[in-house]
Order: C-alpha cells, then sequence, then structure tokens
C-alpha cells in the first residue's frame, strides 16, 4: 500500500530528503517553482556530478503569468507545436521576468541570500537543469528520484504539491509514494517525453542571470545606485502628477 504525504499527518519534504540522500539523479515535474525555496534541498542537490544522467531535472508546467500568447502561438503553428526560434527566444524572456518578480516579494533573508547563491551555482554548472514546457497547460506534479538500489532503483511521489515550501511542508496536499518497477518506468517515460519535447525550453541561463543580477548578487551595490533608486521611487508620484498636468493643460489649449 502507498504512503499518503498531506502536509498534515505526513509532510512529503522530510521523505524527499530522505530518498534524496542516497540519489545520484532526479526527475521532478510542478506547476510552480519558488526560487528561494530550493534551499530546502540544494545540499541534496550538491552530491550530482552534474551530467545528464547525474543532476537534477526540474521541468516547469503551467505559470501563474501571462503565457497565453505562448500557448496561442504554438496552437497556430502547423500542428505539431513548433515555432521560429526568434519566438522561443522572446518567450523565454517574457517567462523569465516572472521569476524576477518573485524576488521582489517579501523582505530578503540571510538564508534566502545564501540559498539563492547556491541555486545559481548550481545552475551554472548543470547539477540543476530547468526547463519551461510551453506546448500547452501542464499541471502535473511530479517527484522522480533515481537511487543505486538494487530493490527500489526509483523512487516515485504523485499527487497535487508543487515545488514551493507551503507545498512540500505545509498547506493540505495529497500526495502518494510509488515504488512499483512498471510503474515508476512508465513515469519516467512519461517525464522523458515531455523533456524531450520541441515545445520544452531550457531556462537555466536566465535563471542564473536574474539571480545574479537581483539582491542575492556576490558583489556589492553601489549606494550611489541604492540612492538614485530611492529618489526615484520617492518622486515618481510628483513626476506623473507634473506630466498628467501638463499633457491635459495641451488637450485643453488644442481644444
Amino acid at each position: 500500500m502507498p504512503c499518503i504525504f498531506d502536509n498534515i499527518d505526513l509532510q512529503l519534504l522530510p521523505i524527499l530528503r530522505e530518498t534524496l540522500k542516497v540519489s545520484y539523479r532526479a526527475d521532478f515535474c510542478v506547476g510552480y517553482f519558488n526560487l528561494r525555496g530550493w534551499r530546502r534541498i540544494d545540499d541534496l542537490i550538491e552530491q550530482y556530478v552534474s551530467s545528464e544522467n547525474a543532476c537534477c531535472r526540474l521541468l516547469i508546467g503551467m505559470q501563474s503569468l501571462p503565457s497565453h500568447e505562448v500557448h496561442a502561438a504554438f496552437s497556430l503553428g502547423s500542428g505539431d507545436g513548433r515555432i521560429d526560434n526568434s519566438s522561443i527566444v522572446r518567450f523565454k524572456k517574457r517567462m523569465a521576468a516572472e521569476f524576477r518578480q518573485q524576488l521582489t516579494i517579501g523582505a530578503p533573508t540571510n538564508q534566502d541570500e545564501a540559498g539563492l547563491r547556491r541555486l545559481s551555482h548550481q545552475l551554472k554548472t548543470q547539477k540543476l537543469i530547468i526547463k519551461l514546457f510551453l506546448r500547452h497547460s501542464l499541471h502535473a506534479k511530479l517527484y522522480l528520484v533515481h537511487r543505486h538500489d538494487p530493490n527500489t532503483p526509483t523512487v516515485g511521489f504523485l499527487g497535487s504539491s508543487n515545488f514551493t515550501l507551503p507545498g512540500l511542508a505545509k498547506q493540505g496536499e495529497l500526495n502518494v509514494d510509488i515504488l512499483d518497477h512498471d510503474a515508476c518506468n512508465k513515469l519516467q517515460k512519461w517525464f522523458s517525453d515531455r523533456w524531450q519535447d520541441y515545445g520544452c525550453v531550457d531556462i537555466s541561463q536566465e535563471l542564473a542571470e536574474i539571480i545574479d543580477q537581483s539582491w542575492a548578487r556576490d558583489e556589492l551595490i553601489s549606494p550611489y545606485y541604492i540612492y538614485l533608486k530611492i529618489a526615484y521611487h520617492l518622486s515618481h508620484e510628483a513626476i506623473a502628477g507634473l506630466l498628467f498636468f501638463f499633457t491635459s493643460r495641451g488637450s485643453r489649449t488644442n481644444y
């Protein structure tokens, strides 16, 4: 019988960590990924060798961002989901902007800063590879952990938990573990088919750059730039008011 992880009687995060301790590779598919939440397991991913067969592959399906244009572009194609490379680059940048917005929410902490730097490092060294699935909406939540174990070489967790702290340990969810060899092999094929799909694009480099340009960067930001940013925000309403005044005045004059 499978174990049920509902984050009420049994949390998913502790058992996921225990399973990752003896792993050499992992494949995750989630609908939402929190950049600051990665530090909950990054120490276990650090042990990976960093190659396509010894890393963590993270596939992000449905994002809560304005991606309707992306899906529409695919549906207007030849039927095989193909669009031109320039469109893919444009959509990658647009979706990466949503991850940039994540880092503007909440107060930064030392733990978050250190965790984001480790995330950037793992993206650059390909211990973690992140792709976006753009062909269609994908709400699946699947965690596959591969281990050097003759009895259970692959352990799966299938359910409703996204890769966020609430999804893994707090809010009510419903997940089950998958230990059956045949079931795990079928789930692995399902993941691999989507990972290799043309509508699946790598955004690892873009995410590393976002982190390196944020408040979690290694180098210190010049106090002068901080002064300019504060001055801009303090004067923003006054500037907007002046623009509105002169614009409305010009409209009356033309009339």
